[in-house]
Protein backbone atom coordinates (compact mmCIF):
# COMPACT_ATOMS: atom_id res chain seq x y z
CA UNK A 1 0.00 0.00 0.00
CA UNK A 2 1.01 3.59 -0.58
CA UNK A 3 3.52 4.27 2.06
CA UNK A 4 1.57 8.22 2.56
CA UNK A 5 -1.81 6.59 3.17
CA UNK A 6 -0.57 3.87 5.33
CA UNK A 7 0.78 7.02 7.33
CA UNK A 8 -3.11 8.39 7.17
CA UNK A 9 -4.68 5.01 8.15
CA UNK A 10 -1.97 4.77 11.27
CA UNK A 11 -3.54 6.75 13.90
CA UNK A 12 -7.22 5.91 12.98
CA UNK A 13 -6.46 2.25 13.26
CA UNK A 14 -4.53 2.92 16.39
CA UNK A 15 -8.07 4.84 17.77
CA UNK A 16 -10.41 1.93 16.74
CA UNK A 17 -8.41 -0.56 18.82
CA UNK A 18 -7.63 1.79 21.69
CA UNK A 19 -11.55 2.17 21.70
CA UNK A 20 -12.38 -1.64 21.46
CA UNK A 21 -10.70 -1.70 24.78
CA UNK A 22 -6.57 -2.47 23.56
CA UNK A 23 -4.08 -1.01 26.19
CA UNK A 24 -1.74 1.76 23.62
CA UNK A 25 1.35 -0.21 23.69
CA UNK A 26 -0.53 -3.62 22.53
CA UNK A 27 -2.70 -1.45 19.78
CA UNK A 28 0.85 0.56 19.28
CA UNK A 29 2.45 -2.94 18.61
CA UNK A 30 -0.61 -4.37 16.53
CA UNK A 31 -0.67 -1.78 14.58
CA UNK A 32 3.06 -1.49 13.33
CA UNK A 33 3.20 -5.48 12.69
CA UNK A 34 -0.32 -4.91 10.40
CA UNK A 35 1.80 -2.54 8.86
CA UNK A 36 4.42 -4.53 8.17
CA UNK A 37 2.63 -7.18 6.65
CA UNK A 38 0.88 -4.46 4.21
CA UNK A 39 4.34 -3.05 3.18
CA UNK A 40 5.16 -6.92 2.04
CA UNK A 41 2.08 -7.13 0.02
CA UNK A 42 2.27 -6.82 -3.91
CA UNK A 43 0.67 -3.66 -4.81
CA UNK A 44 -1.50 -5.97 -6.99
CA UNK A 45 -2.90 -7.40 -3.96
CA UNK A 46 -3.70 -4.37 -2.25
CA UNK A 47 -6.68 -4.31 -0.62
CA UNK A 48 -10.29 -2.51 -1.71
CA UNK A 49 -10.86 -0.82 1.63
CA UNK A 50 -7.15 -0.15 3.17
CA UNK A 51 -8.22 1.21 6.41
CA UNK A 52 -10.55 -1.76 6.79
CA UNK A 53 -7.98 -4.10 6.13
CA UNK A 54 -5.57 -2.50 8.66
CA UNK A 55 -7.65 -2.16 11.25
CA UNK A 56 -8.81 -5.96 10.88
CA UNK A 57 -5.36 -7.56 10.34
CA UNK A 58 -3.95 -5.22 13.67
CA UNK A 59 -6.63 -6.43 15.50
CA UNK A 60 -5.95 -10.29 14.77
CA UNK A 61 -2.70 -9.67 15.87
CA UNK A 62 -3.22 -7.97 18.82
CA UNK A 63 -5.92 -11.14 19.64
CA UNK A 64 -2.85 -13.59 18.88
CA UNK A 65 -0.95 -11.32 21.00
CA UNK A 66 -3.32 -11.75 23.78
CA UNK A 67 -3.44 -15.64 23.23
CA UNK A 68 0.26 -15.89 23.71
CA UNK A 69 -0.42 -14.24 27.11
CA UNK A 70 -3.82 -15.67 28.45
CA UNK A 71 -6.29 -18.38 26.72
CA UNK A 72 -9.21 -17.07 28.94
CA UNK A 73 -8.51 -13.44 27.90
CA UNK A 74 -8.93 -14.08 24.72
CA UNK A 75 -11.73 -15.92 24.51
CA UNK A 76 -13.74 -12.82 26.29
CA UNK A 77 -12.58 -10.21 23.54
CA UNK A 78 -12.97 -12.61 20.65
CA UNK A 79 -16.35 -13.37 22.04
CA UNK A 80 -17.27 -9.88 22.69
CA UNK A 81 -15.29 -7.74 20.50
CA UNK A 82 -14.38 -9.21 17.48
CA UNK A 83 -15.71 -7.41 14.42
CA UNK A 84 -18.27 -8.47 11.66
CA UNK A 85 -16.83 -9.34 8.21
CA UNK A 86 -17.10 -6.42 5.85
CA UNK A 87 -15.54 -2.93 6.27
CA UNK A 88 -14.38 -1.60 10.08
CA UNK A 89 -15.75 1.15 11.37
CA UNK A 90 -15.67 4.48 9.35
CA UNK A 91 -15.56 7.19 12.13
CA UNK A 92 -12.56 8.83 12.71
CA UNK A 93 -10.90 7.94 15.83
CA UNK A 94 -7.88 9.99 15.65
CA UNK A 95 -9.33 12.89 17.65
CA UNK A 96 -10.26 10.75 19.98
CA UNK A 97 -7.11 8.59 20.22
CA UNK A 98 -5.78 12.67 20.58
CA UNK A 99 -7.42 12.97 23.90
CA UNK A 100 -7.27 9.19 25.14
CA UNK A 101 -3.70 9.55 24.67
CA UNK A 102 -3.36 13.25 26.61
CA UNK A 103 -4.33 10.45 29.67
CA UNK A 104 -4.49 12.23 33.46
CA UNK A 105 -1.94 9.97 34.13
CA UNK A 106 0.59 11.42 31.96
CA UNK A 107 2.10 14.92 33.01
CA UNK A 108 1.42 17.32 30.04
CA UNK A 109 4.45 17.28 28.47
CA UNK A 110 4.48 13.14 28.45
CA UNK A 111 1.42 13.24 27.20
CA UNK A 112 2.04 15.45 24.07
CA UNK A 113 5.44 13.58 23.15
CA UNK A 114 3.37 10.28 23.37
CA UNK A 115 0.20 11.80 20.97
CA UNK A 116 2.89 13.31 18.47
CA UNK A 117 4.29 9.69 18.12
CA UNK A 118 1.26 7.75 17.87
CA UNK A 119 -0.53 10.46 16.00
CA UNK A 120 1.17 12.51 14.32
CA UNK A 121 3.82 10.25 12.83
CA UNK A 122 6.53 12.00 14.29
CA UNK A 123 9.90 10.48 15.13
CA UNK A 124 11.70 10.71 18.09
CA UNK A 125 14.44 13.05 16.93
CA UNK A 126 11.47 15.27 15.52
CA UNK A 127 9.61 15.84 18.79
CA UNK A 128 12.89 16.39 20.24
CA UNK A 129 13.54 19.07 18.53
CA UNK A 130 10.20 20.24 19.06
CA UNK A 131 10.98 20.12 22.78
CA UNK A 132 14.28 21.63 22.51
CA UNK A 133 15.81 18.37 24.45
CA UNK A 134 18.23 15.68 23.02
CA UNK A 135 16.97 12.95 21.33
CA UNK A 136 17.99 10.38 24.16
CA UNK A 137 15.95 12.49 26.92
CA UNK A 138 12.70 12.16 24.73
CA UNK A 139 13.63 8.42 24.07
CA UNK A 140 13.88 7.95 27.59
CA UNK A 141 9.96 10.08 28.36
CA UNK A 142 8.23 8.39 25.46
CA UNK A 143 9.16 4.75 27.29
CA UNK A 144 8.13 6.24 30.65
CA UNK A 145 4.47 7.16 28.59
CA UNK A 146 4.07 3.96 27.53
CA UNK A 147 4.71 2.06 30.72
CA UNK A 148 2.71 4.44 32.85
CA UNK A 149 -0.11 3.88 30.02
CA UNK A 150 0.34 0.30 30.51
CA UNK A 151 -2.57 -1.62 31.63
CA UNK A 152 -5.02 1.63 30.89
CA UNK A 153 -8.71 1.39 29.79
CA UNK A 154 -8.66 5.02 28.39
CA UNK A 155 -11.92 5.73 29.86
CA UNK A 156 -11.19 9.27 30.93
CA UNK A 157 -10.43 11.74 28.51
CA UNK A 158 -7.44 13.53 28.29
CA UNK A 159 -6.90 17.26 29.47
CA UNK A 160 -8.00 19.79 26.55
CA UNK A 161 -5.18 22.23 26.75
CA UNK A 162 -2.39 19.21 26.53
CA UNK A 163 -4.76 18.47 23.43
CA UNK A 164 -4.07 22.08 21.97
CA UNK A 165 -0.68 21.76 22.63
CA UNK A 166 -0.03 18.25 20.41
CA UNK A 167 -2.30 20.18 17.56
CA UNK A 168 0.02 23.24 17.95
CA UNK A 169 3.34 21.13 17.64
CA UNK A 170 1.31 18.90 15.10
CA UNK A 171 1.06 22.18 12.83
CA UNK A 172 3.96 23.42 13.62
CA UNK A 173 6.06 20.64 12.08
CA UNK A 174 4.04 20.50 8.91
CA UNK A 175 4.29 23.57 8.07
CA UNK A 176 7.80 24.38 8.59
CA UNK A 177 8.10 21.31 6.26
CA UNK A 178 5.40 22.00 4.02
CA UNK A 179 6.90 23.61 0.99
CA UNK A 180 9.87 24.39 -0.81
CA UNK A 181 12.49 21.75 -2.46
CA UNK A 182 12.68 18.54 -1.44
CA UNK A 183 10.00 18.87 0.32
CA UNK A 184 8.51 16.08 2.43
CA UNK A 185 4.57 15.22 1.33
CA UNK A 186 3.86 13.74 4.53
CA UNK A 187 4.77 16.74 6.57
CA UNK A 188 2.46 18.81 4.25
CA UNK A 189 -0.40 16.68 4.99
CA UNK A 190 0.68 16.99 9.04
CA UNK A 191 -0.12 20.66 8.58
CA UNK A 192 -3.30 20.01 6.94
CA UNK A 193 -4.42 17.17 9.56
CA UNK A 194 -3.69 19.32 12.51
CA UNK A 195 -6.14 21.91 10.85
CA UNK A 196 -8.60 19.27 10.83
CA UNK A 197 -8.48 18.01 14.08
CA UNK A 198 -8.14 21.62 15.59
CA UNK A 199 -11.65 22.31 13.01
CA UNK A 200 -13.16 18.83 14.74
CA UNK A 201 -11.95 20.06 18.47
CA UNK A 202 -13.09 23.63 18.09
CA UNK A 203 -16.51 22.13 17.56
CA UNK A 204 -16.86 20.02 20.22
CA UNK A 205 -15.41 22.56 22.77
CA UNK A 206 -17.68 25.78 21.33
CA UNK A 207 -17.28 27.51 24.33
CA UNK A 208 -13.41 27.27 24.69
CA UNK A 209 -11.60 30.35 23.23
CA UNK A 210 -8.50 28.85 23.15
CA UNK A 211 -9.59 26.07 21.01
CA UNK A 212 -10.84 29.16 18.50
CA UNK A 213 -7.73 30.33 18.96
CA UNK A 214 -5.47 27.98 17.89
CA UNK A 215 -7.87 27.45 15.06
CA UNK A 216 -7.67 31.08 13.40
CA UNK A 217 -3.47 30.92 14.29
CA UNK A 218 -2.99 28.10 11.90
CA UNK A 219 -4.93 28.94 9.72
CA UNK A 220 -3.67 32.64 9.49
CA UNK A 221 0.00 31.11 8.87
CA UNK A 222 -1.23 28.78 6.74
CA UNK A 223 -2.41 31.08 4.33
CA UNK A 224 1.18 32.66 3.95
CA UNK A 225 2.36 29.08 2.71
CA UNK A 226 1.95 29.73 -0.71
CA UNK A 227 4.52 32.45 -0.85
CA UNK A 228 7.18 30.65 1.40
CA UNK A 229 9.13 29.35 -1.44
CA UNK A 230 10.05 30.70 -4.47
CA UNK A 231 10.15 29.06 -7.52
CA UNK A 232 13.42 27.05 -7.65
CA UNK A 233 12.43 26.02 -4.14
CA UNK A 234 13.69 28.55 -1.28
CA UNK A 235 12.79 29.82 1.55
CA UNK A 236 11.32 33.52 1.42
CA UNK A 237 11.11 35.22 4.57
CA UNK A 238 8.04 36.94 5.42
CA UNK A 239 9.20 40.49 4.99
CA UNK A 240 10.16 39.96 1.46
CA UNK A 241 7.36 37.62 0.69
CA UNK A 242 4.81 38.31 -2.89
CA UNK A 243 1.49 39.08 -0.60
CA UNK A 244 -0.87 38.69 -3.37
CA UNK A 245 -0.28 35.24 -3.31
CA UNK A 246 -1.47 34.53 0.45
CA UNK A 247 -5.06 33.38 1.14
CA UNK A 248 -7.67 36.08 1.70
CA UNK A 249 -10.56 34.05 2.40
CA UNK A 250 -8.10 31.69 5.11
CA UNK A 251 -7.34 35.21 6.30
CA UNK A 252 -10.76 36.29 6.60
CA UNK A 253 -11.66 33.27 8.64
CA UNK A 254 -9.01 33.51 10.80
CA UNK A 255 -9.30 36.93 12.15
CA UNK A 256 -13.33 36.24 12.37
CA UNK A 257 -12.53 33.23 14.66
CA UNK A 258 -10.60 35.16 16.31
CA UNK A 259 -12.33 38.10 17.40
CA UNK A 260 -15.23 35.64 18.15
CA UNK A 261 -12.37 34.03 21.01
CA UNK A 262 -11.18 37.58 22.03
CA UNK A 263 -15.14 38.76 22.52
CA UNK A 264 -15.05 36.06 25.42
CA UNK A 265 -12.52 38.33 27.31
CA UNK A 266 -10.39 34.52 28.82
CA UNK A 267 -7.19 35.67 26.76
CA UNK A 268 -5.10 32.66 26.24
CA UNK A 269 -1.61 32.18 24.47
CA UNK A 270 -2.83 31.20 21.31
CA UNK A 271 -5.28 33.83 20.84
CA UNK A 272 -2.12 36.42 21.53
CA UNK A 273 -0.51 34.88 19.06
CA UNK A 274 -3.34 34.87 16.54
CA UNK A 275 -3.45 38.22 17.05
CA UNK A 276 0.26 39.22 16.12
CA UNK A 277 -0.28 36.69 12.97
CA UNK A 278 -3.44 39.00 12.19
CA UNK A 279 -1.24 42.21 12.62
CA UNK A 280 1.51 40.71 9.93
CA UNK A 281 -1.24 39.31 7.52
CA UNK A 282 -3.48 42.56 7.72
CA UNK A 283 -0.31 44.70 6.49
CA UNK A 284 -0.28 45.34 2.89
CA UNK A 285 3.79 45.71 3.25
CA UNK A 286 6.37 44.67 5.27
CA UNK A 287 6.67 48.47 6.18
CA UNK A 288 3.52 49.13 6.87
CA UNK A 289 3.43 46.39 9.75
CA UNK A 290 1.89 48.03 12.87
CA UNK A 291 5.16 46.68 14.88
CA UNK A 292 4.29 48.85 18.18
CA UNK A 293 0.66 46.80 18.76
CA UNK A 294 2.48 43.67 17.83
CA UNK A 295 4.86 44.21 20.63
CA UNK A 296 2.21 44.97 22.82
CA UNK A 297 0.85 41.62 22.05
CA UNK A 298 4.00 40.14 22.76
CA UNK A 299 3.95 41.53 26.48
CA UNK A 300 0.58 40.10 26.88
CA UNK A 301 2.39 37.03 25.47
CA UNK A 302 5.49 36.92 27.62
CA UNK A 303 2.95 37.69 30.59
CA UNK A 304 0.93 34.10 29.62
CA UNK A 305 3.46 31.72 29.33
CA UNK A 306 6.54 33.79 31.08
CA UNK A 307 9.02 30.51 31.08
CA UNK A 308 9.15 30.77 27.25
CA UNK A 309 12.44 31.53 25.51
CA UNK A 310 11.20 31.37 22.31
CA UNK A 311 8.52 33.98 23.15
CA UNK A 312 11.12 36.01 24.31
CA UNK A 313 13.24 35.82 21.35
CA UNK A 314 10.49 36.72 19.24
CA UNK A 315 9.61 39.96 21.45
CA UNK A 316 13.04 40.81 20.53
CA UNK A 317 12.45 41.17 16.81
CA UNK A 318 9.65 43.30 17.70
CA UNK A 319 11.25 45.58 20.57
CA UNK A 320 14.21 45.88 17.47
CA UNK A 321 11.22 47.48 15.25
CA UNK A 322 10.06 49.88 17.90
CA UNK A 323 12.95 51.19 20.06
CA UNK A 324 15.28 50.28 17.31
CA UNK A 325 17.86 47.19 16.66
CA UNK A 326 20.23 47.64 20.12
CA UNK A 327 17.46 47.83 22.10
CA UNK A 328 16.42 44.20 20.53
CA UNK A 329 19.85 43.36 20.56
CA UNK A 330 20.28 43.77 24.54
CA UNK A 331 17.52 40.93 24.87
CA UNK A 332 18.75 38.47 22.50
CA UNK A 333 22.21 38.40 24.75
CA UNK A 334 20.37 37.68 27.91
CA UNK A 335 18.98 34.53 25.95
CA UNK A 336 20.60 31.04 25.95
CA UNK A 337 23.47 30.95 23.70
CA UNK A 338 22.36 27.23 22.35
CA UNK A 339 18.38 28.69 22.13
CA UNK A 340 17.35 27.33 18.49
CA UNK A 341 17.41 30.45 15.95
CA UNK A 342 19.45 32.66 18.25
CA UNK A 343 22.22 33.92 16.21
CA UNK A 344 19.47 34.21 13.24
CA UNK A 345 17.69 36.95 15.08
CA UNK A 346 21.36 38.40 16.07
CA UNK A 347 22.32 39.08 12.61
CA UNK A 348 18.69 40.10 11.51
CA UNK A 349 18.91 42.88 13.84
CA UNK A 350 23.14 43.61 13.58
CA UNK A 351 21.98 44.26 10.00
CA UNK A 352 19.26 46.92 10.86
CA UNK A 353 21.84 47.93 13.09
CA UNK A 354 24.21 48.48 10.14
CA UNK A 355 26.82 45.94 11.37
CA UNK A 356 26.84 43.85 8.15
CA UNK A 357 30.22 42.06 9.46
CA UNK A 358 28.93 40.49 12.43
CA UNK A 359 25.58 40.11 10.93
CA UNK A 360 27.34 37.82 7.94
CA UNK A 361 29.35 36.07 10.73
CA UNK A 362 26.13 35.06 12.73
CA UNK A 363 24.25 34.62 9.54
CA UNK A 364 26.64 31.71 8.95
CA UNK A 365 26.89 30.58 12.72
CA UNK A 366 22.58 30.56 12.14
CA UNK A 367 22.90 28.13 8.90
CA UNK A 368 25.19 25.19 10.78
CA UNK A 369 22.19 24.76 13.39
CA UNK A 370 19.33 25.53 10.96
CA UNK A 371 16.79 22.40 11.29
CA UNK A 372 16.29 22.21 7.96
CA UNK A 373 17.56 22.38 4.47
CA UNK A 374 15.84 25.54 3.47
CA UNK A 375 16.61 27.44 6.41
CA UNK A 376 20.53 26.50 6.15
CA UNK A 377 20.11 27.47 2.43
CA UNK A 378 18.60 30.52 3.12
CA UNK A 379 20.92 31.92 6.30
CA UNK A 380 23.56 31.08 4.06
CA UNK A 381 22.58 33.03 1.60
CA UNK A 382 22.11 36.01 3.53
CA UNK A 383 25.51 35.63 4.75
CA UNK A 384 26.80 35.27 1.25
CA UNK A 385 24.43 38.54 0.18
CA UNK A 386 26.09 40.48 3.63
CA UNK A 387 30.03 39.84 2.38
CA UNK A 388 29.20 40.56 -1.14
CA UNK A 389 28.14 43.87 -0.45
CA UNK A 390 31.13 44.74 1.93
CA UNK A 391 33.19 43.73 -0.61
CA UNK A 392 31.88 46.14 -2.81
CA UNK A 393 32.36 48.68 -0.82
Amino acid sequence: MDEHLLRDLTPRALGVLVRRGADFASAEDAVQDALAEAVRRPPAEAPDEPQAWLVTVAWRKFLDARRSSSARALREVAVTREPPPGPAEQADDTLLLLSRCCHPALTPASAIALTLRAVGGLTTAQIARAFLVPEATMAQRISRAKRTLAGERFARPGDVRAVLRVLYLMFDHGFAGATGRGRNVGDADLAAEAIRLTRQLAASVPHDPEAAGLLALMLLHHARRAARFDAAGDLVALADQDRSRWDEAMIAEGVDLLQHALARDRLGEYQAQAAIAALHDDAASADQTDWPQILEWYDELVRLVPDNPVVVLNRAVAVGHVDGPLAGLRLVEELDPGLPRRDAVAAYLHERAGDRAEAARLYAAAARDAPSTAERTHLLKQAARLNRNRGGQ
